[in-house]
């Protein structure tokens, strides 16, 4: 509920409008006076708002965005958003990109904070109970900083020569992603219900098996307890105590052991796993339903990662695990209204193609643009070996080794994942660099790059400071150099599927299309369509979302782009 708008025409020049203040005389609540009506407001503001020859400029826009649309259907541009200037510039480099801290670290000012005019804890009030005047100061200031801040970072995006990557990829898209917030998706409450039931049940033979195999019943949710059982009651080596004085039961720990054969550790995982899907999403997802609009409406962090990836919250939707056939059991929970489906658009492969491309691998280049399987072709270069006597096995090795290179993974790292000695993963990473070397340049090139300037960047770009690349720490460094291999190709991925976003919000307005962008997960975007648009929608998105690295970047390989339709997001998927 909207309770007051803050605005600065110049720095110093600030106002605040009170429109919804409230306080309690006599043991009721009224309506505190010398506020002006929200009819009035917005009759005054929307032509302002909407016009545009007025650039409006926002700390996190998206929220003011959703807020001004949900109390009035005001449309709110162009724009300019303080916190995703600060994001070009500064991604990696800054814990966050928050007002208080930008502040702080960029005009010397210390602001007002939020708790300082409501309060902390049990004392809390919402902001509609504080006074006026106070309001006044802690609103009228943010508007302000907003103002000194949007001209500091300016300056700054020209000087770096960052402004034509901000305009581009980052500036319009908290219009794009708040009226994606705003529309959210369906879903299936009975259905979820339904699966929380059977997650209960399929838990419960496990937990009986976990009781059995350690001797005692104890809270299998409790790291206190589990660490007890595990390490002190059934003797296991290797138990590692933290800081806390407790034993490590993460993941991790529990893989290695069930890796070797623990069976206790191993059922372990599969009740942990079925335990955070009930309570993640099967559970929490119906609580997480809005009442006005039957939909669950996810909040998208537009900074939350280094490379540009987004990432969600209340609820998360980036993680749910697809894998699994437990994991892809939610997805099904997530439907399509009446007289529609959910269409989904993936990226095949994006990350690799992109690697191909910069490090100018030409056996790959080649095999991406004739079709061909490229963790067969991988395997029979890595292995020696004709692509027909690739077994499925091998497949899935070359498969491991190319995403982990990607990720800068180590002979350490990929041992683990295949279960194999560090000396043969060693010995399939050597392999893999004698078959392309160039993807070894590049990986040699981009380390010397981080080293000397601290950051690395996209083809696009976009800046990813990597702090810790010449520490002296060898773990620390180790993964600042894994990170430095990543963000140029994740972040490029990343900066693709926004560019695409940019697009598709346009068209899809122009051409009087009856669809709506519901999900950007990671490579892939989900939409919500009429029945009968979808033949005109599905060749329009595919379109847009392969040419959307043109005209900043025109790469040999071509992008390859996997639609799925279905009643639910599983089924599209």
């Amino acid at each position: 509920e909207l309770v007051g708008i803050s605005l600065a025409i110049d720095i110093g020049v600030a106002v605040y409008i009170p429109i919804n203040h409230k306080t309690i005389i006599e043991q009721k609540t009224v309506r505190e006076k010398k506020q002006i009506n929200i009819e009035k407001v917005i009759k005054i503001l929307k032509p302002i708002l909407e016009d545009l020859s007025i650039i409006k400029i926002g700390q996190n826009i998206k929220y003011d965005l959703n807020i001004l649309f949900n109390t009035s259907n005001i449309n709110v541009s162009p724009i300019h958003d303080t916190m995703l200037m600060s994001f070009c510039l500064d991604a990696g480099k800054l814990m966050g990109h928050g007002m208080d801290s930008l502040a702080k670290n960029h005009l010397n000012i210390n602001p007002i904070s939020y708790s300082d005019v409501t309060g902390k804890g049990k004392d809390q009030i919402t902001f509609d109970y504080v006074p006026i005047d106070e309001a006044l100061k802690y609103s009228a200031q943010d508007a302000d900083i907003t103002f000194q801040l949007y001209m500091y970072f300016k300056k700054r995006l020209f000087e770096e020569k960052m402004m034509a990557f901000y305009e581009t990829v980052e500036r319009s898209l908290p219009i794009v992603v708040s009226k994606m917030e705003r529309s959210g998706v369906g879903i299936d409450a009975n259905y979820l219900n339904n699966l929380s039931d059977i997650f209960f049940k399929k838990m419960l033979p496990l937990q009986n098996e976990i009781y059995l195999l350690s001797g005692a019943e104890f809270n299998i949710s409790s790291p206190k307890q589990l660490g007890e059982i595990l390490f002190s009651k059934l003797g296991l080596k290797g138990g590692k105590k933290g800081k806390s004085g407790l034993y490590s039961t993460s993941a991790e720990v529990l893989e290695k052991f069930s890796s070797e054969g623990n069976k206790l550790c191993e059922i372990i995982l599969d009740w942990r796993a079925l335990q955070k899907l009930k309570s993640t999403y099967s559970d929490a997802l119906v609580n997480q339903i809005n009442t006005s609009t039957n939909r669950v409406h996810t909040n998208f962090q537009m900074t939350g990662a280094m490379t540009g990836r987004f990432s969600s919250s209340n609820p998360n939707l980036q993680n749910i695990p697809i894998k699994s056939e437990d994991g892809r059991a939610i997805r099904k929970a997530f439907i399509s209204s009446k007289g529609k489906k959910i269409i989904a658009f993936d990226y095949s492969q994006i990350e690799l193609r992109i690697l191909a491309e910069v490090a100018n691998i030409k056996s790959l280049i080649d095999a991406f643009k004739n079709g061909i399987d490229i963790h067969r072709l991988t395997a029979s270069q890595v292995f020696q070996i004709s692509q027909e006597n690739v077994t499925d096995e091998m497949r899935r090795n070359a498969k491991a080794i190319n995403f982990g290179i990607i990720y800068g993974q180590s002979a350490f790292g990929l041992a683990k994942q295949l279960n194999i000695s560090r000396t043969e993963a060693k010995e399939y990473i050597d392999s893999y660099f004698v078959q392309y070397p160039g993807i070894k340049k590049y990986m040699e090139d981009t380390h010397a790059f981080a080293r000397s300037k601290g950051y690395v960047q996209t083809v696009f770009g976009r800046k990813c400071f990597i702090p810790g690349i010449n520490d002296k720490n060898p773990m620390r460094r180790a993964g600042a150099e894994r990170q430095a291999i990543n963000a140029p190709i994740q972040g490029a991925a990343a900066d693709i599927i926004k560019r695409s976003m940019k697009y598709i919000n346009n068209k899809l307005i122009e051409k009087s299309i009856n669809a709506n962008l519901i999900l950007q997960v990671h490579d892939e975007l989900v939409f919500e369509c009429d029945n009968s648009d979808i033949d005109i929608l599905i060749p329009l998105i595919k379109e847009i979302m392969i040419g959307a690295p043109k005209p900043a970047f025109n790469m040999q390989i071509p992008l390859e782009v996997e639609v799925g339709i279905g009643d639910n997001w599983d089924e599209a998927h």
